[in-house]
């Protein structure tokens, strides 16, 4: 395929999602973590991977991007920013425990999770391996009261299942999935800030 077709075919795929997506799963979202920040919640943020890098953007946007002066703020973790900590605990505990072990330390009894997976932790080939920590860490949450976020790609997964609210990217492509969750969690903030704005 040519540079010009790869891109044109790219770019393509990208419409596709965006006519596919659903508006009403995104809704559900926006509202769960508003009430996450209206009633003095934390909310906590994991991935995995190129997920992770997306999980501290969107711990930063929260953060910063949606503060309003007189307005209540977010209190937005992602557990993946104390680097000492995540390597101690990978080595001590074992990577399927690195994220449920720090909320076992940082979470009160009703504080949000959103886990961020491009396959979900469907346990199909590698998946299995890749999603578990996210799975441990959302048992955990939903067992002491929490609201679970999730944004996923291809088929959702087992993390798409146990959601209280989830954004299903429509596409069987990691390189899209990855970016186009960059998008929504823009799309969630720039959304946000704008109703506290008002």
């Amino acid at each position: 395929m040519s540079t010009i077709n790869f891109i044109r075919s790219y770019f393509d795929d990208l419409k596709e999602i965006i006519n596919k997506i659903s508006r009403d799963d995104i809704g559900r979202v926006i509202q769960i973590l508003d009430h996450a920040r209206n009633d003095g919640r934390r909310v906590f943020i994991i991935g995995n991977g190129g997920s992770a890098s997306t999980a501290t953007h969107f711990a930063c946007d929260l953060n910063k991007y949606t503060s309003v002066d007189g307005k209540k703020r977010f209190k937005a973790i992602s557990l993946e920013d104390n680097i000492p900590l995540l390597t101690a605990l990978v080595n001590d505990e074992g990577w399927d425990n690195a994220y449920s072990y720090q909320l076992e330390n940082l979470m009160d009894d009703g504080d949000c999770l959103v886990a961020i997976s491009v396959h979900g932790g469907t346990g199909k080939d590698k998946a299995a391996l890749w999603s578990q920590n996210l799975l441990k860490a959302v048992k955990l949450v939903k067992s002491r009261g929490g609201k679970v976020v999730g944004l996923v790609g291809f088929d959702g997964g087992a993390l798409r299942e146990v959601s209280d609210a989830s954004i299903l990217v429509p596409i069987d492509s990691t390189p899209q999935v990855e970016g186009f969750h960059l998008v929504l969690t823009h799309l969630i903030c720039s959304l946000i800030r704008e109703q506290l704005l008002k």
